[in-house]
């Protein structure tokens, strides 16, 4: 690792490469600053609670606010990925996975990454609360704030920190919400349940496969071994039961019909599967069929709400 980012470092000296290459790989280091990866379900997840809030119809969908809402939402994430990235740039460095990062490999430093975090941050949450409105702006910001200065440390501390994450980790449907309606409605805390429990089982898989990663690390995102396999398998199977009735219920309510019905049956009998195989059989090719169909299961409930809303 540390030889890689020395011969990375002095390869080739900054003044005998073109210009455009140091501008592109200006940019590429900063994108990946922000964790596009996590950011994409987040845009998925606001999305969702925006269209749902607001069924999207061809006349007086309010087409500006989703982009102003998604376009805010968009930078408090990228600054929050940035933020966390600064403050866990040493626990990046003994971790394969993270070792390539920008901060960890020296391509940014920490004072220009810092700032870069904050500036997105403050500029997402006025943006939302000039352009949307304050509710949106607020829960996008408790959000920040919780899971920069709570579930960031805690991951060092206690295999706890995944519930403690899972609560603002759920928050994006509210802010989609939020901004098209200006309240939060029994639906909308159902669309943050749904995605809270989704966590657990997605966070277990990812655990799993990095569990080496995150010891050498020092991280308690997954408790002693002697008592790993059994917390595992409680994390990834009791959510994954608990989220058939839940995403069950607005079709038993009447929000949703009979396809959607049918396809969440469907996606959640996948998704306990994968879980309870995770349960019985934990290996690294069975936490990525798990880490898949988590994947998978999310959006694909999400578009059948929209596909067969009443």
């Amino acid at each position: 690792m540390g030889t890689e980012s020395t011969v990375a470092k002095i390869a080739l000296p900054a003044r005998l490469v073109p210009r455009e290459k140091l501008h592109l790989r200006f940019l590429i280091d900063y994108w990946a600053l922000t964790k596009p990866e996590v950011n994409l379900l987040i845009a998925i997840a606001v999305f969702a609670g925006f269209c749902l809030a607001r069924p999207i119809t061809l006349q007086g969908f309010p087409f500006a606010l989703l982009i102003n809402t998604l376009l805010g939402s968009l930078l408090i994430a990228g600054g929050t990925g940035a933020l966390n990235q600064v403050i866990e740039r040493e626990f990046d460095s003994q971790m394969r996975r993270t070792s390539r990062r920008s901060l960890v490999a020296g391509s940014i430093r920490p004072v220009p990454a810092l700032w870069f975090g904050i500036l997105m941050s403050l500029g997402g949450a006025a943006y939302l609360a000039l352009t949307v409105n304050l509710l949106s702006s607020l829960i996008a910001a408790l959000t920040l704030v919780s899971y920069l200065a709570i579930y960031t440390p805690l991951k060092r501390k206690t295999p706890m920190c995944t519930f403690v994450g899972a609560l603002p980790g759920a928050a994006p449907p509210l802010i989609g919400w939020a901004a098209a309606s200006g309240s939060l409605s029994f639906e909308a805390w159902l669309l943050y349940a749904i995605l809270f429990l989704w966590q657990f089982p997605h966070s277990m898989a990812i655990a799993w496969m990095y569990r080496e990663d995150y010891d050498r690390a020092g991280y308690q995102v997954l408790p002693s071994h002697e008592n790993r396999q059994k917390f595992v398998a409680l994390q990834s199977v009791m959510p994954a039961l608990l989220l058939v009735p839940i995403s069950l219920l607005p079709a038993l309510l009447g929000d949703e019909g009979r396809i959607y019905l049918v396809g969440a049956v469907l996606l959640d009998m996948t998704f306990l599967y994968r879980a309870a195989r995770m349960a019985f059989s934990r290996s690294n090719g069975i936490a990525r069929q798990l880490l898949l169909a988590s994947i998978v299961y999310l959006p694909s409930v999400f578009l059948l709400m929209f596909v067969d809303r009443n």
